[in-house]
């Protein structure tokens, strides 16, 4: 696989404060990146580097094998997908124009209506909202609007930044359960910033943890629950490492290993 994101020596301050330093990560096109840490570790910095929306103090972010410093950002943007939390929906726009909003400013009419229509199925949303306007949609609903606009330009990367913390559980889980479909299903390279060890573990082929602005470790969920590199991730997946180690006719209680079979 190829590297379709690279950050080469990063570092980002802000006056006195540093967020990141001696920052490195190479992401492989097509995996399922999901970052997790504590609140100020460096997550939402990393995400927002990616599409140009930060910049570095020091160092390189390579996206799509160009230097963001050499890149038209805006052109950029048009190609990644983000999504963030409660998807901050134009309250003055129905449905099809907020999912349309982004392909309006450059194409016609009646190819923006194909695709609106095939991303409201892929997000498992009914036709029938496509002329009602954010306020009449339920907070899952309006998650998915958020996502099939993120999709509407079928973006090779997907940004999304806890996306789902704002909903309650039931709807959470069928939004992970609706994004793993949506990821095999594509050849997206998605990012995915989350609090939530138990959501890093479920949807990611890969885990980095951060913290303090520092990559902790950066490995296969399996890999991070069975070797915690440090002790900070051994303190984050310590209740879910030891369900695993549960004796085997005691496994149907594991949380962790049910979520790795849906997973598979």
């Amino acid at each position: 696989m190829e590297t379709i994101i690279e950050f080469q020596d990063v570092k980002k301050s802000y006056l006195e404060k540093t967020v990141l330093e001696h920052f490195n990560l190479s992401v492989n096109e097509g995996e399922f990146i999901t970052i997790v840490g504590t609140s100020g570790s460096g997550k939402t910095t990393v995400l927002k580097m990616i599409n140009g929306l930060i910049e570095t103090t020091q160092g390189h972010v390579i996206v799509q094998g160009k230097d963001l410093k050499e890149h038209d950002l805006i052109q950029l943007r048009r190609q990644i997908g983000y999504v963030i939390q409660g998807s901050l929906l134009f309250p003055h726009m129905t449905v099809k124009q907020n999912i349309a909003y982004v392909p309006s400013l450059s194409q016609k009419n009646h190819d923006i209506n194909d695709k609106i229509i095939e991303c409201m199925k892929t997000v498992q949303l009914d036709l029938n909202l496509l002329n009602r306007y954010p306020s009449e949609l339920s907070g899952g609903q309006q998650q998915r609007v958020g996502i099939a606009r993120a999709l509407i330009n079928r973006p090779q990367i997907l940004l999304m930044d806890e996306p789902f913390s704002a909903v309650d559980e039931i709807t959470r889980v069928q939004l992970q359960d609706e994004l793993l479909k949506i990821y095999k299903q594509t050849s997206l390279t998605i990012l995915f910033v989350t609090h939530d060890i138990e959501e890093a573990l479920k949807l990611g082929t890969q885990v980095l943890v951060m913290n303090e602005g520092k990559i902790e470790q950066y490995a296969s969920p399996d890999e991070i629950l069975k070797h915690p590199a440090t002790p900070f991730v051994e303190k984050l997946v310590d209740k879910q490492r030891r369900y695993c180690l549960l004796p085997e006719d005691k496994l149907q209680d594991c949380k962790y290993c049910a979520l790795t079979k849906k997973n598979s």
